[in-house]
């Protein structure tokens, strides 16, 4: 029996599908992350390429677009354990090059940017709020590590009861094993998987989509 197998048999990897008002969340694709000499590598610099295309269809669509970075005080006041354990995302600071979201996707006027400490796009943020603001029902996740904040946030997501959605060529990690191994886990229990161009077809086809509410 193999691995997807004994999922199927436990009754997991079934589809949530996308629901009527879709948002766009873009996870730490900043220059740090861009950078295979600070925490890049693997293939997140294709995936921030791959994201251009996705979110540009998202603005023309009309789709509230939320952008995240990590972000840490110049003081180090606000570090707590996840920078015992990888040390050098105390350089994430408010102004620092390495937390800046990269040009290739630098964000518009009007688009929601969440900083936060710690691997969620979610927690300590008010990132919900704002998605229930906008009447959001379904997240498509784009962003970096796969592995780490992209997983945090997926799983936190789908725990607010936002049918959640991963554009898998859109998702990047400094190592192609936790990448790929991270994508089968969050396809069995968290979250739909998805090419981009597959979720922009769907975004095209499903006309009753209202994104009214991200046009106020």
């Amino acid at each position: 029996m193999s691995e997807l197998d004994i999922y199927q048999k436990q009754g997991f990897g079934n589809r949530s599908g996308m629901g009527q008002r879709p948002a766009l969340l873009i996870v730490d694709f900043v220059n740090g992350f861009a950078d295979p000499d600070q925490f890049g590598g693997g293939n997140i610099g294709e995936a921030i390429e791959n994201t251009r295309e996705l979110l540009a269809e998202a603005r023309a669509l009309g789709l509230p677009v939320a952008f995240t970075r990590v972000v840490y005080a110049e003081d180090g006041s606000d570090a707590g354990v996840f920078t015992l354990k990888a040390p050098t995302l105390k350089i994430l600071t408010e102004e620092s090059f390495s937390s800046q979201i990269v040009d290739q996707l630098k964000p518009w006027d009007g688009e929601y940017i969440v900083r936060k400490t710690q691997p969620s796009a979610f927690f300590g943020t008010n990132l919900t709020a704002w998605f229930v603001s906008k009447g959001v029902d379904t997240v498509i996740v784009t962003g970096c590590t796969t592995s780490g904040c992209v997983r945090a946030s997926v799983i936190d997501s789908m725990s607010y009861n936002f049918k959640t959605v991963v554009a898998t060529d859109c998702v990047g990690d400094r190592a192609l094993g936790p990448h790929e191994a991270n994508l089968f886990d969050m396809e069995q229990k968290y979250a739909d998987l998805m090419t981009s161009s597959e979720i922009i077809a769907v975004l095209h086809e499903t006309t009753s989509i209202d994104t009214s509410s991200s046009q106020r």
